[in-house]
């Protein structure tokens, strides 16, 4: 028998304990899974090398309020700025108000929109089909798998803010990554139909020259209508999506309480399992010991034991928490800002947390058993 297969035998002596306490590892890893994921993607994703360059312009005080459409061109002088769109929310009705018919709609203008959007992709002609129909809209790939749809479909979307319904025929399917569930029609079809909207937007998109430009821009932007009555905030495009993940509450102390409740509930869990097996082998430690183990020796099999257990409950819970994220960025329910991936580095992570885990939680109780009197051990009863 070699030693690998001597140390997973008696990691799996005890089928039933050892078995609970996988899955218990397995669940935890899976929350620690899902944080890291929410971390990931709300803090240390860069997005797309376009979104690195856009921003977004809203009014000071609140979404709620609008700006005027004449920014537009003022902000388009500005050394730096290679496009700006309008893009405004909608927030209309699709067929009723269940929740698995809501998705994203905004009022753009189609000559400009891909100009500053180039990581979205759709057929040259379709984008010409978009400019030259005013009742025209285009969708998200991920919503025509949803609901059927079809170049030439008409839908309509009932409004909830804006006292019109759009009748829209559907002129182009876009691919964007990661799918944003959002339809973009031509603002004027809006501002025609409702006269207070004339000539306002509900925030301007920018694309930069480069990076380097974005700040630049910002501050300039900010800066131009300061003492206007309809003051600006500009940020990047992932700054802006932060903003309303800071308005669920201070998300980062969340995720950091929960990962470290995880960690140490785990570290718990694994080292009662190995505290319980290890006293009942005092016996077996001193036959090995008698059979010519070293106490380096014993040492290492029983940290073994442990570091397997829990490495096996880790591969599981990653496992399971990339299943859980996958099911859940594919539902048809789902939108989201932020690209919600378990990559390669999270599972490394999410693997060493448990291997550590499992050689802290063992390694007192396996120090002790290394140092057992082989006369003491043969004597014990228990």
């Amino acid at each position: 028998m070699t030693l690998t297969r001597f140390v997973t035998k008696n990691a799996f002596r005890n089928k039933r304990r050892s078995t609970l306490t996988v899955l218990s590892i397995a669940f935890s890893l899976l929350l620690l899974t899902l944080m890291m994921t929410i971390w990931r993607a709300f803090y240390l994703s860069d997005g797309s090398v376009e979104s690195s360059e856009r921003l977004v312009v809203r009014h000071r005080v609140s979404l709620t309020f609008s700006l005027p459409g004449f920014y537009r061109e003022k902000i388009r002088a500005i050394p730096g700025v290679v496009s700006v769109v309008p893009v405004s929310w909608f927030g209309g009705i699709y067929k009723d108000q269940k929740p698995e018919n809501f998705f994203a709609q905004f009022g753009t203008d189609p000559d400009e929109f891909f100009k500053t959007f180039r990581d979205l992709q759709m057929p040259e002609d379709q984008i010409k089909a978009w400019q030259r129909d005013r009742q025209g809209v285009i969708v998200d790939d991920s919503l025509v798998q949803k609901y059927g749809w079809k170049l030439g479909d008409r839908i309509v979307l009932q409004g909830n803010i804006y006292p019109v319904d759009l009748e829209l025929n559907i002129r182009g399917i876009f691919h964007s990554n990661p799918d944003d569930k959002a339809v973009y029609f031509n603002t004027k079809y809006v501002e025609e139909a409702v006269s207070f909207f004339k000539g306002q937007a509900g925030t301007f998109s920018i694309l930069a020259a480069s990076p380097a430009d974005v700040s630049k821009i910002a501050s300039t932007v900010d800066d131009m209508f300061r003492n206007s009555p309809q003051p600006t905030k500009t940020e990047s495009e992932k700054a802006f999506g932060l903003e309303f993940v800071a308005m669920m509450g201070n998300v980062k102390a969340f995720i950091l309480s929960i990962c470290s409740a995880v960690v140490f509930a785990t570290l718990l869990v694994s080292a009662n399992t190995m505290a319980m097996s290890i006293r009942e082998r005092t016996r077996e430690v001193a036959v090995l010991k008698t059979l010519g183990f070293t106490k380096r020796g014993v040492l290492g099999l029983f940290v073994s034991e442990a570091v397997a257990l829990s490495l096996g409950g880790g591969v599981l819970g990653a496992g399971l928490g990339w299943l859980m994220v996958y099911g859940l960025t594919h539902s048809p329910q789902f939108i989201s800002f932020f690209p919600l991936q378990v990559t390669l580095g999270i599972w490394i992570a999410a693997l060493l947390t448990s291997g550590v885990v499992g050689l802290l939680s063992s390694a007192v109780p396996s120090y002790h058993a290394s140092q057992i009197n082989i006369v003491d051990g043969l004597r014990h009863i228990g």
